[in-house]
């Protein structure tokens, strides 16, 4: 997610920290090569010249320049013009309250994602306690209605349809359905389309007119860049849109869409699809974007995700395991399924500061965790419990069930051997984990 974009302000950073001080000439070549890395993440050219333009202006004031730490002092602007840039606060649904539907329309090109998206979106209503309802709007589209149906059992939402050709019609029965049965957010799946294409958006607007929508949201493909912009403008003149959910984000590695939006169309970013699986939806927050755009990582979201999987009482009684030295493999591959509850590896690093341009996908070895977890799920309960009972003849029996060699089963018990007693110096040495909190911290 963003490594190109990340990995150029990382090293644009880096280079100006690096300098004791800070003359115009530094702030100039800088502010020159954000520029570029901008234009090569196929921002707007409007939006780089506005965003370079007041960097300049605020970065050659005294602030900067007479600084203690003017690299430091430098960097904070570009990331306030950044969360700026981005729409500075995030920005939420306006929905009615529990007792009254409220309609979110659901726009976008065909390709774009919105079908999915559309469930994604209905998934996180329901976990909020709402009671949404997904309308099948999409007439066109072969197969729309069905994948709408698959997607529906699998989120276990409810799903309207008709075997009609008429939209409106469906719309209408739809939101007459959810105000007899009480369903409280209907979500429009409408047509989507290869271009703009004039009669499509005639009925578009035909579907708005008719379910009068608390939110229309357009779902625009974060990787089409600046594209996107000029898509939303089309949607904005004919029905007018509340909000942007950029799909494939998780893919985008340039952010183009997202720096390019509020600026030029006015529009928030209100939600960013984060992978393939229902649950990835995440709101859109400017700051913490712009801290990942930025090579600094985005460690409240980390620690939000972490939340999800782990509770207080189980973290307490994994730290004691640690500082006792009674951590197990069953403890190990236990804690390996969470992290994967959390996401990719990849998506975890990219939060993590400053790792952004200094961890490469072929750093990740996600195979290598896929054969060790493989490895302890073909050992007994008892030697998870207690690996310094696995001799030779239970390693080749546990090779030969997890589909590897002794050597791989070696190489585990040596590697988890060796982190139990580094976990044990970490939980016990409180100055080491305050020197690690101070890094974590100031990065």
């Amino acid at each position: 997610m963003l490594d190109k974009i990340s990995t150029k302000f990382s090293d644009i950073f880096r280079q100006i920290s690096g300098n004791a001080m800070i003359s115009e000439k530094n702030i100039d070549e800088a502010v020159e090569q954000i520029k570029l890395a901008l234009l090569e993440a196929d921002v707007n050219l409007r939006v780089v010249r506005r965003f370079v333009n007041r960097t300049i202006t605020e970065a050659k004031g005294e602030k900067v320049l007479k600084a203690v730490n003017p690299g430091q002092q430098f960097i904070k602007i570009v990331h306030d013009r950044m969360v700026q840039l981005l729409g500075d606060e995030r920005q939420d649904l306006e929905l009615k309250g529990p007792d009254v539907p409220s309609v979110i329309l659901m726009m976008g090109l065909q390709g774009s994602g919105k079908t999915t998206t559309s469930a994604k979106l209905a998934l996180k209503l329901k976990k909020e306690g709402r009671r949404p309802l997904l309308v099948a709007a999409d007439l066109v589209r072969p197969a729309a209605v069905k994948q709408l149906h698959i997607l529906g059992e699998q989120t276990g939402v409810d799903v309207y349809s008709e075997d009609v050709k008429d939209p409106v019609k469906v719309v209408k029965n739809a939101l007459k359905k959810a105000k007899k049965e009480q369903y409280n957010a209907v979500i429009l799946d409408t047509a989507g389309r290869m271009h703009i294409d004039a009669e499509l958006m005639a009925e578009i607007k035909a579907v708005a007119d008719a379910a009068k929508p608390d939110e229309t949201l357009l779902v625009a493909d974060s990787m089409t860049g600046q594209h996107a912009v000029e898509i939303a403008k089309e949607f904005e003149d004919t029905v007018g849109i509340s909000g942007v959910i950029l799909s494939k984000f998780d893919s985008d590695a340039r952010g183009g869409a997202a720096l390019s939006l509020k600026t030029i169309t006015g529009k928030p970013i209100k939600f960013i699809g984060t992978g393939e699986k229902l649950e990835d939806l995440e709101p859109f927050y400017p700051e913490r974007i712009a801290s990942r755009i930025l090579g600094m990582g985005d460690v409240v979201s980390l620690v939000e995700k972490a939340q999800e999987t782990i509770e207080i009482e189980d973290a307490k009684k994994l730290e004691e395991k640690m500082a006792k030295a009674t951590f197990t493999l069953e403890d190990y591959l236990e804690q390996f399924q969470r992290v994967k509850k959390m996401g990719s590896i990849k998506s975890l690093i990219d939060m993590v500061p400053g790792a952004a341009g200094q961890i490469s996908e072929d750093d990740i070895d996600e195979k290598e965790m896929k054969r060790e977890e493989a490895i302890i799920l073909s050992m007994t309960i008892q030697e998870r419990r207690n690996h310094r009972i696995i001799g030779p003849s239970r390693r080749k029996r546990i090779a030969l069930g997890s589909g590897t060699n002794v050597y791989e089963v070696n190489r585990l018990l040596k590697k988890f051997e060796k982190m139990r007693l580094m976990m044990k110096k970490m939980t016990k040495n409180k100055k080491y984990q305050a020197k690690l909190m101070s890094q974590f911290g100031g990065a």
